[in-house]
């Protein structure tokens, strides 16, 4: 603050301050002190903000040290390109299926875990309005009747009062206010905007893998539905074998051994139905408690058996840098960086002097009836400073705590880039391997297929025992059932490259309270 800058508000201050001639103090009353008050408050404050400084570093946010390109090789249903944030927001729309897009929505509305991010956020919010209250002065007001005795014996013995019971009236305003001279209110607010901010993208993060599980645990349904199917199918085929065989016994043409054999192939393929049934009821719970609802909610709108849902033919997935800016986490760690950064700040402010600013106006009396004259107005004006000269190194160690607890927060925000990162590889690799993997699996299952026509061929014409219809049976239930885990494992990576994408959050960012 400049000598003429200082002398200019002094001067303020003092006109602002000049006592009034008789006339205007005769007229003058409570709300003309308050007046007064207020403008000496504002003329201190005017004064001490022009010389405010904010200590602590300013918070400059870190660049994350991406490659240029993906390590794994990405093959022909995957590119480089550039992101599509629309495709990547509304990610399950292109897998085609109706029935995902409803429940995706249910789930966006009464997820408990969405919920309660939406209440963290409104509580980060709360948080900040308390941090940004400390800007501004406390304005309060007080009235009181007091009726007390005298004593004869104390202080006010000579001055008339003594012995008497009287009934003392007061009321006024008072007010106090900190001046924020080395910013340790900004840096409070700072960190609380910063925090908001992450409690913000916590919500996302919560809603990419909320959508992402809903996705997944559908999938898991279809899939479990696709793999009942082709049990159901193998046993119904292997009854019938049971039956053939069973006949040819009883005509003498092949021995009982291999009825038996036959028999405990299907109780093989029985076998497995139960364990499927299970774990289909589970994937039906979750989905139901992943939309907020009760286990079995959705039993009756899956109950149809429907196809496993297709991964689109190509994943446009852009580059490491697109995706650390796009991934909720990422975010979410860069904030709760910056919001430790600025606590820094307030730390380190406790080594500077606190100045605060308090005044009161108001009306005393012993008398009801001269309350409301100027003869019973009081004020008080008391600026007060604080500076903590010896404190056995309490607010140096607390420095030091609040620096250790930033960098904490770096090495959080570095791995969560490492791990954003290691997050798509894998899902890459993951898609890529599963898309050869099934084609491979197409190929052997109609091999299968031949192999199995063949044996029963042999079989009837008698060139070949049972066992080798046993062989071709069983070859041929491993690899069907296999191809309808691999179809929906194809999906599901889509899925989990998607959310590690950060696709789901853009079009509902604005639904974040």
């Amino acid at each position: 603050m400049t000598d003429k800058t200082a002398h200019a508000a002094i001067a303020g201050a003092q006109t602002a301050t000049q006592t009034p001639s008789l006339s205007g103090r005769q007229a003058a009353g409570p709300m003309n002190r308050l007046r007064r008050l207020g403008l000496l408050l504002g003329v201190t404050t005017s004064v001490l903000l022009v010389g405010c400084t904010t200590v602590g570093k300013d918070y400059v946010a870190p660049e994350p040290q991406a490659p240029v390109q993906w390590n794994t090789p990405t093959g022909a249903s995957l590119s480089t390109g550039t992101l599509d944030p629309a495709m990547l927001s509304h990610w399950w729309t292109t897998l085609q299926d109706p029935v995902l897009t409803g429940l995706i929505e249910r789930a966006a509305a009464g997820n408990l875990n969405l919920r309660d991010a939406q209440a963290r956020i409104r509580q980060a919010r709360a948080q900040r309005g308390i941090s940004e209250s400390a800007r501004f002065p406390t304005l309060g007001t007080s009235a009181s009747a007091t009726r007390a005795r005298v004593s004869e014996n104390s202080y006010y013995a000579g001055t008339g009062y003594a012995g008497e019971t009287l009934t003392i009236y007061e009321a006024g305003f008072d007010a106090a206010w900190e001046a924020d001279l080395f910013g340790r209110v900004q840096r409070q607010v700072e960190a609380a905007q910063a925090g908001l901010e992450a409690s913000a993208e916590n919500y996302r993060d919560v809603l990419v893998t909320m959508l992402a599980e809903v996705g997944l645990n559908y999938l898991e349904v279809r899939t479990l539905q696709a793999r009942l199917t082709v049990a159901e199918a193998n046993r119904d085929a292997q009854v019938k074998t049971v039956s053939l065989v069973r006949a040819s016994v009883d005509a003498g043409e092949v021995p009982r051994l291999d009825l038996e054999q036959a028999q405990t192939q299907l109780d093989v393929t029985r076998s497995t139905i139960p364990n499927l049934e299970i774990s289909l009821a589970q994937a039906r719970n979750r989905l139901a408690v992943l939309l907020g609802q009760p286990p079995g909610t959705v039993d009756a709108e899956l109950a149809e058996r429907r196809s496993i849902p297709l991964a689109p033919p190509q994943v446009a997935i852009g580059v490491p840098a697109d995706v650390l800016r796009r991934r909720p986490d990422v975010r979410r760690a860069e904030r709760l960086l910056a919001a430790a950064s600025a606590k820094t700040g307030v730390a380190e402010a406790d080594l500077y002097p606190r100045l605060t600013l308090a005044g009161s106006v108001g009306l005393e009396s012993i008398g009801a009836g001269d309350f409301l004259t100027a003869s019973s107005r009081v004020f008080g004006i008391v600026p007060s400073l604080q500076w903590n000269l010896f404190d056995a190194g309490r607010i140096r160690n607390n420095i030091g705590s609040v620096g250790a607890q930033q960098e904490q927060a770096l090495i959080a925000y570095e791995a969560a880039v490492l791990g954003a990162l290691q997050e798509v590889e894998n899902s890459i690799t993951a898609y890529g391997q599963e898309m050869l993997r099934r084609q491979l699996l197409v190929d052997g299952e109609q091999s299968a297929r031949r192999a199995l026509v063949i044996a029963e061929d042999q079989y009837r014409a008698g060139e070949t025992d049972f066992l080798k219809v046993l062989d071709a049976q069983r070859s041929l239930l491993n690899l069907q059932d296999q191809l309808a885990a691999s179809n929906g494992k194809v999906s599901t990576n889509v899925i989990r490259l998607f959310k590690a994408l950060g696709g789901g959050w853009t079009p509902m960012a604005a639904q974040t309270p």
